[in-house]
């Protein structure tokens, strides 16, 4: 008897179905793993995944080869605000080759505007206007116009050195000062087939003067995947006719004496239906795999910090030993408030832009650049054939204890394989698709256990189901009779969160796309609530209300709370590449948290009802959600926040009263968590304090004076701005010996 009819025979209608769901998700992964059917949450595990495997492997030490320029805190109190002089800067390049010899140095900053700063253009208009029959002074500005030119200083000894400078590639079509030769003739490259790469329509390059006289110069653009990180570089990226390679590259082949790029190519199919791409670049012996797009995944040393930093000013006023840059490769960068270029990574969500070069360069130059093979898709393929369909055919038909014996078998095997080829080949293989099926099958069998809890689950979903999050339903299904929707006072925290400027956004777009990018929004914000165990209580256009504590006892809830609307802003962050992309504006949101004693249960009228929140404490917490625009801060919480929320860094903000109060309360603003938040930070945060002692004791000038040092470094801050127009009101104005400091807010 035939295999077929064999089965038909022995299996029953149920187990017959369970076969054929089974071959449906085998089917299903065979066309994703085959690039046939794009799956996003399938891709976002996958970036997952390797995520995951990068942490893993990742060497955590400090390659002493690379050493980033810092401008930072101290340089800029030293030296004066950014952008400096670039007699200056000259000075920076003379000093980090003459007196601490650095093999080579590279740029993350372009440089495409003219310097003004030597008043050059002041002299000119003065000897073609009041001064132009004095002959003495028209001949001392021609004698002196060299040494005011700090563009022609600056390029004189870039063009001394093996000098890097950076420029930008971007999808907007604004451009300013000049890029550098291409690389590559786009003819001359694609003469064979056509290459995909990253296409820029814009750029920021440097003033002639600079790039002529550089060594090379690379672009300083990441590549960003479907969820906003940074884990590849694009090694080539395309605008106009020409091809520019990335800075990264540049830097290396200069410390490698100017070796130029040589490309290996690989072609799959024939005739027009043929394409291709660059495999891999050879720099040297130094061998930089890239995928389709000519982007090679950058190999992450470690988190922040990975790289040695020294800051600019000890190299331009030689207080740094000699020693300590001899034959280093340097990047300028900046980790100063206000200039930093952070960038969000697998290995970081804050994590500086210039270290992303240092990694790419570090790992050329260790040959640890991780690829993904030609023959990947093939791999996956016959990996989701060869465990997929026997799975399905087999696991129906044993019992829970084989079938479990049998999933971890098979999954170690998947994630062995994919391990030894990570570690030992430097090959990136799909790993998180092929597991997830697997595992589908398994509960797909295991399926009947569900069913036993059922009824208990329909009860406290029916309850509960649309405004708690799922694993807080599951959790109370447990013991459903223990919940109710009757009203109690509770001690909770309460969160309400508003778009900026919301009108006038929603004025700019059509009603689709309004729906579509506040759908997108919701969804973002409401998973952030949701995974910090809270309860959305109501969506009001495009503001959101949630709370903690109820139904389910929490005895962190201040913490939990604090935590989401941290996570609400890095979050809206992470949704501004695809805003851009879909054209929609990027948001900004306000958002206020309180706790206290409040009223929970189902309230409402016989007509509508809702499970909701009631009480002074939450009045107060939707004033604090206002009064962020006011302050010009993202998040405001009251003093019950900072007693009960322990473990954050708070900067106090003010103490008010707010409408429809009579007892002023202070309110903070939190930073983040205790550990996590930069020491320059911290800085800052004592600074406005000791502004708040100054103000509160009337001590007007004081106050004034660290506010404008404040504001200087910060010059974006609304916060300083505020204070520095109360101090002046109050000078002209005083309050009086009575006064303790509080700001009455008249309206909501």
């Amino acid at each position: 008897m035939r295999l077929p009819s064999l089965l038909r025979q022995r299996l029953s209608l149920n187990t017959v179905a369970r076969v054929g769901l089974g071959l449906l998700f085998v089917f299903a992964f065979l066309l994703s793993e085959g690039e046939i059917l794009q799956l996003r949450f399938l891709q976002q595990l996958e970036l997952q995944a390797y995520d995951a495997r990068l942490r893993m492997f990742m060497p955590e030490t400090v390659d002493p080869r690379i050493v980033i320029l810092d401008i930072d805190e101290k340089s800029l109190i030293a030296e004066g605000r950014w952008p400096w002089s670039r007699d200056k800067l000259a000075l920076m390049v003379k000093q980090l080759f003459d007196r601490y010899r650095i093999r080579v140095l590279g740029f993350d900053v372009a440089f495409p505007e003219p310097d003004t700063s030597s008043g050059l253009g002041n002299l000119e208009h003065l000897a073609n206007n009041e001064l132009r029959d004095n002959a003495e002074f028209k001949d001392f500005l021609e004698r002196s116009r060299s040494s005011f030119d700090y563009d022609r200083i600056f390029g004189a000894e870039i063009a001394r050195h093996p000098v890097v400078l950076g420029f930008f590639l971007s999808p907007k079509s604004e451009r300013s000062g000049v890029l550098p030769p291409a690389v590559y003739n786009a003819k001359d490259l694609e003469a064979n087939v056509p290459f995909r790469s990253t296409i820029a329509t814009g750029f920021s390059g440097n003033r002639p003067e600079l790039q002529k006289a550089a060594t090379a110069a690379g672009h300083l653009s990441p590549g960003l995947d479907i969820d906003g990180l940074v884990r590849r570089v694009p090694m080539l990226m395309k605008y106009d006719n020409g091809y520019y390679e990335a800075m990264s590259l540049a830097v290396t082949r200069t410390y490698l004496g100017n070796v130029p790029a040589k490309i290996r190519t690989e072609t799959s199919g024939s005739g027009r239906n043929s394409v291709g791409w660059i495999s891999s670049f050879e720099v040297g012996d130094k061998k930089i795999p890239v995928d389709e797009t000519m982007s090679a995944l950058v190999p992450y040393r470690g988190g922040r910090g990975s790289f040695r930093y020294v800051s600019a000013t000890d190299v331009i006023r030689g207080t740094l030993a000699p020693s300590e840059l001899a034959d280093k490769i340097v990047i300028v960068g900046t980790s100063a408030q206000g200039l930093l270029d952070i960038r969000t990574t697998p290995v970081g969500e804050d994590y500086p832009g210039v270290e992303v070069h240092a990694n790419m360069i570090s790992g050329i130059l260790d040959q640890t650049i991780m690829q993904r093979p030609a023959e990947a898709i093939a791999i996956s393929v016959l990996l989701v054939i060869f465990t997929g369909i026997p799975l399905a055919l087999f696991l129906p038909r044993t019992s829970a204890l084989a079938s479990t014996v049998i999933l971890f078998a098979v999954l170690g095997a998947i994630l062995g394989i994919n391990l030894y080829a990570w570690k030992v080949h430097h090959y990136v293989l799909n790993v998180a698709s092929p597991m997830l099926m697997v595992l589908l099958l398994y509960f797909l069998n295991m399926a009947y256990g569900f069913f036993m809890e059922a009824r208990s689950r329909r009860l406290i979903t029916g309850l509960f189901g649309t405004y708690v999050p799922k694993e807080l339903v599951a959790q109370m299904s447990r013991n459903p009779e223990e919940y109710s929707m009757r009203g109690e006072s509770r001690d909770m925290t309460v969160l309400f969160s508003d778009v900026r400027d919301f009108t006038s956004i929603s004025e700019g777009l059509t009603p689709e796309g309004l729906k579509d990018m506040m759908n997108a929004y919701l969804t973002a914000m409401t998973e952030v609530i949701q995974e910090k165990r809270g309860t959305i209580d109501k969506y009001i256009g495009d503001a959101i209300m949630a709370f903690w504590g109820a139904p389910l006892v929490d005895g962190d809830h201040a913490t939990h709370a604090l935590e989401a609307a941290l996570s609400m802003q890095q979050r809206i962050r992470g949704l501004d590449p695809e805003f851009v992309k879909r054209g929609w504006p990027v948001l900004h949101i306000g958002v206020g948290v309180n706790c206290g004693e409040m009223n929970v249960g189902d309230m409402g009228s016989k007509f509508r009802r809702a499970y909701t929140v009631m009480g002074d404490a939450v009045n107060l917490a939707s004033r604090l959600e206002g009064l962020t625009k006011e302050y010009g801060v993202g998040i405001l919480v009251a003093e019950n926040i900072v007693n009960s929320a322990q473990g954050f860094v708070y900067r106090e903000v003010d103490k008010v009263v707010v409408k429809g109060r009579t007892e002023g309360v202070a309110i903070f603003e939190p930073l983040g968590k205790q550990g996590e938040v930069g020491e320059s930070a911290l800085q800052e945060v004592d600074r406005f304090h000791k502004v708040l002692e100054f103000y509160r004791k009337q001590r007007w000038d004081e106050a004034e004076n660290l506010l404008k040092t404040l504001s200087y470094a910060a010059p974006d801050v609304r916060l300083y701005k505020v204070y520095l127009k109360r101090v002046a009101h109050f000078r002209e104005n005083a309050p009086g010996p009575a006064w303790n400091g509080t700001w009455v807010f008249t309206t909501k």
